[in-house]
Parts: C-alpha cells; structure tokens; sequence
C-alpha cells in the first residue's frame, strides 16, 4: 500500500487564537479522498502534533498546505523531506500565488482547489503518465517551470468527503472541557475587500453544500463538549439557504453550541438572527474592520459604521457573543482612527476584539498595491500574520503602527474594563479579558527585538537586527 502524509505547519508567532487552535481542512479532506483509493494516510497538525521524521521516511509522497505565515516554516520541511528522497506537494493560498518561490522547495505545486487535481495528479503518478493534463499543477520539466491551466471551481461541493477528524480529536487540546471543531458548509465570495485573498483562491461565487450533507456531518459531532466553528467566509451569504440550514438543525436538536463569521448585514433579518440562537449560536465573529469611512471605503468594505452599530444591537438584543475584528494600517487611518475604534469596541461592550495590522497577502489587491509603491519594507512571510508591521503605512511610522495595536488592545482589555465585565455578571466575557492580557504580555515580551527594528531608522541598522530576530525564531521552532 502506497502511503502519503499531509502536514499543516506550526505557526512561527503567538497571535489571537494561539489557544484555540483548530486547523484548516484541507489536509484531511485530501487524506479522506487519499483513503478512498487505498492509500495509507498520516496527518500532522503541527500545533498540536510533532513531526516524527523517521515515520516520514516512510512515505511515498508528502502534501503541506501553508498560508503566508507558515510559509518559511513549510520551506524549512518540505527541503528536510526531500532531502530524504520523498517527493513534496504544497499546496495552499500563499504558494498558490508564488508558485514559482514554492517550487524552489518543492517537487510539485498544486494551485487553488486542491480536490479533483490531486486525484488526478495521483492517477497520472500511478500510471507513469505524463503530468500536463492535470489541472492546477506546477513542476518542473527539463529545468524549467511548466504551470498548467487552472480547473474550474466545483459547484457541487457534496462531492467533497467528509473531512476524518477521528485521529486529530484523539489527540485535540479541550478548553474548558470542551473541544472546538472545524465545519465548512460554502466556499467563494462576491466581495472585493482589497486586503483579501479568498477570492482568488474559491472564486467569486458563492457554492454552497446541500443542508442535507452538512446535517449528515453534524450529526457526527452531536455532543454538548463540542463546539463547532463553521469556517465559511460568510455563513449568511445567501439567507435563505441559511434559514432552512438552521431550521434543519434546530429540528435535530443538536446540544453543540457553535460560531461563525458573519458581515454586519446579517442583522438586517432580524428572523434570521433569532434562529441562530435558537440553533444554538454562540458568538458571531464579525469583520467591522474600521470606524473610518474613508478607510471603509478605501477597503471596498460595502458597510457603514450606522450598519456596524445597527448590528451589534440587534445580535446582542438576542443574546449571541459578538467577537469584533478591526485592522489599521489603510491610507486613511490615523491616531483619531485608533482612538474612535478602540472608544467603539468600549461603547458598545463587544465581548472580545482583535485589533490587526493590515498585512499585505499575497494574492490580495492591497499586496499588489503596496508592492507597485515600493512600500512593503519586510519579506519574510513568517511576519505575515497580521500582528507585525510589514509596510510603511501613509500617515504612521512604521513603530507607531505597531503601537497603535498594542495600545487597542491594552484599553480594551484593561483592568478597567475586566471589572466591568465582572460587575455585569459577563464570566465569558471576563475569561476571554483575562486570557487575551496575559497572550498580550507574552506577545511583547516575545517580539521586543521587533519592536527594536521598528524604532531604528537606518536600513542598514533594522537589517542587522532583523536577522539576529529571524535566527532566534528558527532556534525557537
């Protein structure tokens, strides 16, 4: 039996969800494909698993699917691996985009939706058949890069195998005795926000999984330990698919709870929302981005800071958690930005807030932006996490950018605020507080050669000191 092992690398930095970590699904969605034609199959959740390069050995071939900031790190395996011998697929949204840096790492590239070419790659690989009819792949033949046509997007995503989670929830971190597990019900999206690169990976139109399938997968997990996490890009895209969904699965009494991210124009169908919680929505985790509406506009966000306000009434007259996400960075922000979003976040008593740096990802408008301006001053993607400055913003030095995050979230979660949270009674509220001041100290405390670069004006200064931080984070890993 052929054997093949997918790994999801270790994220190089501390960030907002350090302790809830939960991974993609496209490795086990892969390894459950991989089984269906009876390979054997190893995956590594690196955050919680460590690799053992000796059972490596043993494989035919090897898949790592890296986003942007695991991407050194996927480098850093995918060279040891072949070194070995064994041949290394990546796949994944940053190699997608840079595939011909990928492919200084890696045997083979597979672009976009990783599903029908893979199967298609296998078949190829099996027969010893010449590689230029599979879809989305990039090699190399005679020395030179071939890159071939990209597939179309899969409509019926019924098609795609439940993901088999069993050896993963074995060995799956609980908080507070329970266990958070991954679900995506669509993928695509219509939206043209400039920072984002999904598009260009699931395209622009929404697909979506029948309620029958997605009820049938739930039922897997139909426990009051669980928490499901849906990871579409919007879980209300196409509302009245969502309120058959819910409707679905408040028939099946299910005794999860579960979250989602949502826009703020899910408050707009009140009905909608009071479904949720009946279905047993737990916290929405909403994209409010900014309380700019030049930058909103800048972001091609489609939403008013009147849509923002609006919905957190609403979602929070129903009594569902609203865990708000803002970004700085965007040419029209300033310290007046940073004080308006962090006295927002206040007023209007979200029950958690990550406040991002924009981070200009590849594939996104916004990278392709900064690079024609000649303004992104970092490149190593291990600092593409949404944490670090990269870029020389318009009206902030790069150190007061960085600063104006840390500032957020020292107000946000101040003493001050804890002590509101506790006199209203807000114990989840309270514990999100107490864990994300603590992820703050450790943050800081980690990253204060970085803060150092950021204060130095000289290149040649930063460089040096840049370097000496890279060596450490590798010596860390």
């Amino acid at each position: 039996m052929s054997k093949i092992v997918f790994i999801e690398p270790k994220a190089p930095n501390l960030h907002i969800y350090s302790q809830f970590v939960i991974p993609r699904l496209g490795s086990y969605i892969l390894g459950a494909l991989m089984k269906q034609i009876g390979w054997d199959v190893d995956i590594i959740f690196e955050e919680i698993q460590r690799i053992n390069f000796d059972r490596i050995g043993e494989a035919d071939l090897v898949g790592i699917s890296t986003i942007t900031s695991t991407a050194p790190r996927a480098y850093v395996i995918a060279d040891r691996i072949r070194d070995m011998g064994i041949p290394v697929i990546l796949g994944g949204p940053h190699v997608t985009f840079l595939k011909e840096e990928a492919l200084e790492h890696a045997d083979f590239v597979i672009r976009g939706e990783g599903e029908r070419p893979l199967m298609a790659f296998i078949e190829a690989w099996e027969k010893g058949e010449e590689l230029s009819s599979v879809p989305n792949l990039s090699y190399r033949k005679n020395g030179k890069a071939v890159h071939n046509p990209m597939d179309k997007f899969m409509n019926d995503l019924d098609e795609i195998p439940f993901p088999d989670l069993s050896d993963l929830l074995k060995e799956k971190r609980q908080i507070a005795g329970y266990t958070t597990i991954p679900v995506q019900t669509s993928r695509g999206c219509p939206y043209d926000c400039s920072f984002c690169s999904v598009t260009g990976m699931f395209g622009r139109q929404y697909r979506f999984r029948s309620t029958q399938n997605i009820i049938e997968e739930l039922r897997r997990y139909n426990d009051r330990k669980n928490v499901i996490f849906f990871y579409d890009d919007n879980f209300a895209a196409n509302r009245g698919r969502t309120k058959v969904l819910l409707e679905s699965m408040i028939k099946e009494k299910f005794t999860f709870k579960w979250s989602t991210q949502v826009r703020a124009d899910v408050a707009k169908d009140e009905q909608l929302v009071k479904l949720m919680k009946k279905a047993g929505c737990h916290t929405l985790y909403i994209g409010f981005e900014s309380v700019n509406p030049m930058s909103l506009q800048e972001m091609k966000k489609g939403q008013t800071v009147e849509d923002m306000e609006e919905a957190i009434r609403v979602i929070q007259r129903h009594r569902i958690n609203i865990h708000g996400m803002f970004m700085y960075g965007f040419d029209a922000d300033d310290w007046q930005t940073v004080k308006r979003t962090v006295k927002f976040a206040r007023k209007t008593r979200l029950s958690s807030t990550q406040f991002l740096i924009l981070t200009p990802l590849p594939g996104s408008k916004i990278f392709n932006k900064l690079t024609n301006e000649k303004r992104i001053v970092f490149d190593d993607w291990a600092l593409y996490d949404a944490h670090h400055v990269v870029f020389r913003p318009a009206k902030f030095s790069l150190s007061k950018l960085q600063k104006a995050q840390i500032f957020s979230h020292k107000k946000f979660y101040s003493w001050i605020e804890m002590l509101k949270k506790l006199f209203r009674f807000r114990w989840f509220d309270l514990g999100l507080a107490h864990y994300a001041r603590n992820l703050n100290k450790a943050w800081l405390k980690k990253n204060r050669t970085f803060l150092k670069v950021l204060e130095l004006l000289a290149p040649k200064k930063y460089e040096k000191i840049l370097v000496e931080y890279r060596q450490k984070i590798l010596i860390e890993r």
